[in-house]
C-alpha cells in the first residue's frame, strides 16, 4: 500500500513451478485486495498455507482484540474518556460500520506463541509507549513509542513485547490507504506529500522459521482457532505492495499558513468513511493577527475523535495524555473559554495527538461509558 517490495527467493514469473534445492514444490500464496482488482502480494511457502490440522470456534483470549458491542443509546453531547484508566488488554470504546476504535494495554506477559489474524479489517495501531517486534510472514518489524503500526487484513501477526505496549487501535473495515492527493500519476508519493517513501519502516525478512502453532482468527466479530499444518512463517520470498509497516508520527511533515488551516492539512491515512490525522509540533500561523487556536466549528458530516499524546493542548483544559475526546456531529465544538483569545500571538505548538474523523455516527460501548468524565460537556460554561 506504500510501494512494491521484494524479499528473499522468487521464481522468474508468478504462478510457475518453484522448487526447493531438494526438488520439493513450493506453495504460492496470493494476498489480494478488492478481489483480484486491487493491490496484492505473493508469498512463497515451503508448506501448504491452506491446510489445517483442525479448526473450530473459540473465545478471544485476555489479550486478543475484543468485538465492540453497543451500549444503551446515550444523549448527544461532547464526551471525554479517561484512557489511562483502561484495563489491560483491548478495550473497545467507539465503533460504526467502517471503523472500530479500541484502547490497548499489553504487558510483556501478553506476548504469546499464538498468532492472531483479523479477517474484519486492516489494523492501525498507534503506540503511545512501549517497544517490541511485530512478527508476520513478511518478516520482523521493530516498533516503538510514537509509531503507527499497520497490519493488513488477513495477515497473521504475533507481537514480541520488550517494553509494555499502550495506545489506540483503529480497525478499518473498509481498508487503509494513503490519501490519493499524496500520490503522483504513477503512484509515487509526491514531493509535497507530508511524508516520503523513506519514512516508512519496513519488515526485515528472516526467511523460513517456526511460526505460531495456533492462530486465533476474528471474522464477523466471531472467533475460530486454526492449527495450521505448516508454519505460516515458512516463507522463502515474497513481493508486492501489501505488507505491514510502521510510520513514526514525528516523521510527519506539518504545514502552516497565513491563517489557521482546516484539520484536513493533518491528513495521514484514509479508510472507507474515516480519515486519520496527525497533530505534531509545528510553527503556527504567520499573519500578525492570526488566531492559532482552532476556531469553533460545527461539522455536520462527521464525528471527531482525538487521542491526546503529549504537549500543551491549547484548545482544551483538563485534558492530558491518554485521554480520548468525542465531538459528535450535531453539537458545535471548539476551544475552551479563554483559549481562543489566549492563543493570539503564539508562534508554535508542541502538541502531539492522533485524530480520526468518521463520516458515519459512532456508537459508544459499555467500556467507554465506564471511562467517561461526565463533567466534560459542561466544561465550556467557563
Amino acid at each position: 500500500m506504500i510501494d512494491r517490495m521484494v524479499a528473499g527467493e522468487l521464481p522468474a514469473k508468478p504462478h510457475v513451478a518453484f522448487r526447493s534445492p531438494g526438488g520439493a514444490l513450493r506453495f504460492e500464496e496470493c494476498l489480494t485486495r478488492r478481489g483480484f482488482d486491487g493491490e496484492f502480494s505473493i508469498l512463497y511457502h515451503e508448506g501448504p498455507p491452506m491446510t489445517d490440522e483442525r479448526i473450530g470456534p473459540c473465545e478471544p483470549g485476555r489479550f486478543d482484540l475484543k468485538p465492540a458491542r453497543e451500549a444503551p443509546r446515550q444523549p448527544l453531547r461532547r464526551r471525554l474518556l479517561m484512557g489511562g484508566r483502561a484495563s489491560e488488554g483491548f478495550t473497545p470504546v467507539l465503533f460504526n460500520d467502517d471503523a472500530a476504535i479500541s484502547l490497548f494495554r499489553l504487558p510483556g506477559a501478553a506476548a504469546s506463541d499464538d498468532g492472531f489474524c483479523n479477517g474484519d479489517g486492516d489494523e492501525l495501531f498507534f503506540l503511545f509507549e512501549g517497544a517490541g517486534t511485530l512478527e508476520t510472514p513478511f518478516g520482523d518489524l521493530p516498533v516503538t513509542a510514537g509509531d503507527y503500526v499497520c497490519v493488513p487484513r488477513g495477515v497473521v501477526r504475533r507481537f514480541r513485547i520488550s517494553s509494555p505496549f499502550e495506545g489506540i487501535l483503529f480497525e478499518l473495515r473498509g481498508g487503509l490507504h494513503v490519501p490519493k492527493e499524496f500520490r503522483n500519476p504513477v503512484g509515487q508519493l509526491r514531493m509535497d506529500a507530508p511524508y516520503t517513501h523513506r519514512d516508512f519502516v519496513r519488515p526485515e525478512f528472516r526467511g523460513p522459521r517456526p511460526g505460531p502453532k495456533r492462530i486465533v482468527v476474528k471474522k464477523g466479530d466471531a472467533y475460530v482457532e486454526r492449527f495450521p499444518a505448516a508454519s505460516p512463517f515458512d516463507v522463502v520470498g515474497w513481493d508486492g505492495t501489501v505488507w505491514p509497516f510502521a510510520f513514526p508520527i514525528l516523521s510527519y511533515q506539518p504545514r502552516t499558513g497565513l491563517v489557521h488551516l482546516p484539520p484536513t492539512i493533518h491528513s495521514t491515512f484514509a479508510g472507507r468513511g474515516a480519515l486519520i490525522c496527525s497533530f505534531v509540533p509545528r510553527v503556527t500561523d504567520t499573519h500578525p493577527d492570526a488566531i492559532p487556536c482552532p476556531y469553533p466549528h460545527t461539522s455536520v458530516d462527521c464525528d471527531e475523535v482525538l487521542y491526546y499524546v503529549r504537549g500543551n493542548f491549547t484548545s482544551r483544559r483538563g485534558v492530558g495524555p491518554r485521554a480520548v475526546s468525542l465531538h459528535p456531529a450535531g453539537v458545535p465544538h471548539g476551544p475552551h473559554p479563554g483559549a481562543y483569545e489566549g492563543s493570539i500571538g503564539s508562534r508554535s505548538t508542541d502538541e502531539l495527538a492522533v485524530m480520526v474523523d468518521t463520516f458515519r455516527p459512532l456508537s459508544l460501548t459499555p467500556e467507554a461509558l465506564a471511562l467517561e468524565d461526565p463533567s466534560y460537556h459542561d466544561s465550556w460554561r467557563g
